[in-house]
């Protein structure tokens, strides 16, 4: 089974469109057949995603350090436990053809800043992609143009992560 990682909010008090974006995009995924990797928590973002892949009969594997051992959502297909939360990125990307931001706060930048570094050095060979509900992730873009605009990063590596800004646009891509 090919797997998505899922990288999310754990907030609580968000805008709603982005839990709707994040249970159509799960729902969907799953009904294509993908696994979902998440970071395994039922709060915010989070726990819709393991709603939704509940709810499709989909294979969720979620991903936590034991520091977060009471965040854990009950009804996982699987739990894989980490010491850090370096490991816990390097354990959602393991064996994924993708990874998916959706809106979320610095830990999911930080996630996905991570996956395109490495995919830029050749480290991580899925797509990166972004679902920008909203323009959630209009200031993101302007800062990798930018980056490309001063000679920091080249327009093919600022290519390299991929934006929508529907589910329906991104579920087409699957």
């Amino acid at each position: 089974m090919k797997k998505i990682a899922v990288f999310c909010s754990s907030s609580e008090n968000i805008n709603p469109d982005y839990t709707a974006a994040a249970r159509e995009v799960v729902g969907g995924l799953c009904r294509k057949g993908y696994g979902i990797v998440s970071g395994g928590s039922y709060r915010g973002t989070m726990g819709t995603v393991s709603d939704a892949a509940k709810a499709a009969g989909g294979y969720h594997k979620g991903v936590l350090p034991e520091f977060m051992l009471t965040f854990v959502y009950d009804g996982l297909s699987e739990v894989v436990w980490t010491k850090t939360m370096s490991e816990r990125k390097e354990e959602m990307r393991r064996d994924t053809v993708a990874v998916i931001a959706l809106p979320g706060g610095i830990g999911t930048l930080d996630e996905l800043i991570e996956t395109h570094v490495l995919r830029k050095l050749k480290q991580y060979g899925g797509r990166i992609i972004v679902l920008n509900t909203g323009g959630f992730y209009e200031p993101f873009k302007a800062l990798l143009d930018h980056y490309v605009s001063e000679h920091m990063l080249t327009p093919a590596d600022r290519d390299l992560i991929e934006f929508y800004d529907t589910p329906e646009d991104l579920l087409k891509t699957f």
